[in-house]
């Protein structure tokens, strides 16, 4: 949620990006005809293939929302219960779907007998918690219900994103049903690509938090890795930002918005590091403690602290230079052990 905004997708997609998924979007919000709601389901012109996620409680809304997506141009619908987020799993929603696998498969009932012409899918957690590692009991409620294929992120909901992800785990399951299986969870560089798809046997992988560090990971895994400078990335940087000022306006309203989320964004590329001088990757679970930055602007663009972000945000959102002479000075900061977002 708010990562996947139409112009981050459509700067993943001018980065080689396939396939691109909404934000999370909630059934009964749709149905109160809420317009903040039907943003999220926009497809924009060119985009190659678009996913809707769905998320609710009630097998009737859901198959109605199915509908409504389809007739708007989604290539593909799913249902979310993935997302860990209190606020939501509080109501049944997301994650919290997982300890129902009875009600997922009356939802991807629901979903498949509401479209004519897109796949159903379901995106999983392996479970709500250590005691219950239910995913297999999940997949095949869903596959019992239709889906066409299933999204697994390897790891339990308690889990949030704080350990690494079970490719065992996500393996299990696509070895198990009859329909492809996307695995999810820890995807930052190339290999980590190759490596899933050794391990686990799944048909594909998906990206969430390592294509908000960095969007240009699609171009990596049909190119090669890449060590870009600190400019490169400003560059992309600057390119999301017009994307962002075409999307929302160039009026203060829309500049406000586009601030907003670059902002947000800026959470995710601060933590981009490079490959290591020995030739190892670092892993996205774990903050390199000791990195040699290769020029000032490198170090600036790494900083954790708010006053760096919200310099570096000003510049990107009006089009000015970043002067590394007027950067507010560091600030010492204890940095979260992780960002998260809902859905």
């Amino acid at each position: 949620t708010k990562g996947s905004n139409l112009p981050y997708r459509r700067l993943c997609v001018e980065l080689g990006a396939r396939v691109t998924i909404s934000e999370m979007t909630v059934a009964r919000r749709l149905k109160q005809r809420r317009k903040q709601e039907f943003a999220l389901i926009r497809k924009f012109d060119g985009e190659p293939f678009f996913g809707v996620q769905l998320a609710g409680t009630n097998p009737e809304e859901i198959g109605w929302a199915a509908a409504l997506v389809e007739s708007r141009g989604a290539d593909l619908v799913d249902l979310n219960c993935g997302c860990p987020i209190d606020h939501f799993t509080h109501k049944g929603i997301g994650a919290a779907l997982g300890r129902q696998p009875q009600r997922i498969r009356r939802i991807a009932e629901a979903m498949k007998k509401a479209v004519t012409n897109i796949p159903v899918t379901v995106k999983l957690r392996l479970g709500w918690n250590d005691e219950m590692r239910n995913v297999l009991e999940q997949a095949q409620a869903a596959v019992d219900g239709g889906a066409d294929a299933l999204f697994v992120h390897g790891r339990n909901r308690n889990a949030r994103y704080r350990f690494a992800a079970d490719w065992d785990a996500i393996g299990s399951v696509a070895a198990t049903v009859p329909v492809p299986v996307v695995g999810n969870g820890d995807i930052l560089f190339p290999q980590d690509v190759t490596n899933a798809l050794a391990r686990s046997g799944a048909a594909g992988v998906m990206s969430a938090r390592g294509v908000l560090i960095k969007p240009w990971l699609f171009r990596e895994v049909n190119e090669g890795y890449r060590d870009l400078t600190a400019e490169d990335r400003v560059a992309i940087y600057r390119r999301y930002v017009t994307l962002a000022r075409g999307h929302w306006g160039e009026d203060a309203h829309g500049l406000e918005r586009v601030r907003q989320f670059t902002r947000w964004h800026i959470d995710f590329w601060h933590r981009y590091v490079p490959r290591r001088e020995d030739g190892s990757y670092p892993n996205i679970q774990v903050r390199e403690a000791a990195h040699r930055h290769a020029t000032p602007l490198d170090a600036f663009l790494a900083r954790a602290d708010d006053a760096a972000h919200e310099y570096l945000a000003d510049c990107l959102t009006f089009e000015r230079e970043i002067d590394l002479n007027a950067a507010p000075s560091p600030q010492s900061i204890e940095e979260p052990e992780f960002v998260e977002a809902e859905g």
